[in-house]
């Protein structure tokens, strides 16, 4: 098999011409890497290579390109990938060299998730695991980044009933409103129990406006 022109095509991506006729689109690290040139003679496993590098580096390139904007856990960028490259065992291997260079780090973006789950959208435990999940962050490293925030969980549960849910907690003998109240909580990801025992103590620590009166 022949090289029978290396002609430059765009940038710094130059066009090889087989002569079966395939055309090769390269960066030129990758004709530096093979020594490509014009009239080179070559086999199917160095062409093999030569296109599996090829690849390689456009899919890393890719990804890089990708991190750029937002960080990716490691089963959504290779997700994307592969959608992009077909190739698992291809993206696996960026994925590999990604994680090695600090690119993708999953125990970094949970921690960071975590923050913004429980200090910004004030879910509990449950709710925030299952978004860290959701990203493709395993259940362990999901767990070890909301340990910091136990006390927290609390805050946050006493102070959404102070402040969001306050509206409805007029009266304690209101069953129904009482009920809504709690649902929206389990929503946000926290047990009954700690739903329970934050309502008794909203409501002993509230000020009875009949009293005051």
């Amino acid at each position: 098999m022949k090289i029978l022109s290396v002609t430059r095509y765009k940038g710094s991506t130059f066009e090889a011409e087989l002569d079966d006729g395939r055309k090769l689109y390269l960066h030129a690290d990758i004709i530096t890497d093979f020594g490509i040139h014009s009239g080179m003679e070559t086999d199917r496993d160095t062409l093999r290579k030569i296109i599996y590098a090829s690849n390689f580096r456009r899919a890393y390139q890719r990804a890089l390109y990708l991190l750029d904007y937002r960080d990716y856990t490691y089963k959504e960028m290779l997700g994307k990938l592969v959608d992009n490259y077909k190739s698992e065992a291809l993206c696996t291997a960026v994925m590999k060299r990604l994680t090695e260079h600090g690119f993708i780090d999953d125990e970094r973006y949970a921690e960071r998730m975590a923050r913004k789950l429980v200090e910004s959208k004030h879910y509990g435990f449950r709710r925030s695991k299952r978004e860290l999940m959701q990203k493709g962050i395993s259940e362990f490293i999901a767990e070890d980044a909301l340990e910091p925030y136990a006390d927290r969980f609390r805050e946050n549960l006493d102070e959404l009933l102070r402040t969001k849910h306050s509206r409805y907690l007029t009266d304690r003998e209101d069953r129904k409103s009482i009920e809504k109240v709690k649902n929206a909580l389990v929503r946000y990801g926290y047990d009954y129990t700690d739903i329970n025992r934050a309502v008794k103590d909203y409501f002993e620590n509230v000020s009875d406006p009949e009293e005051e009166n």
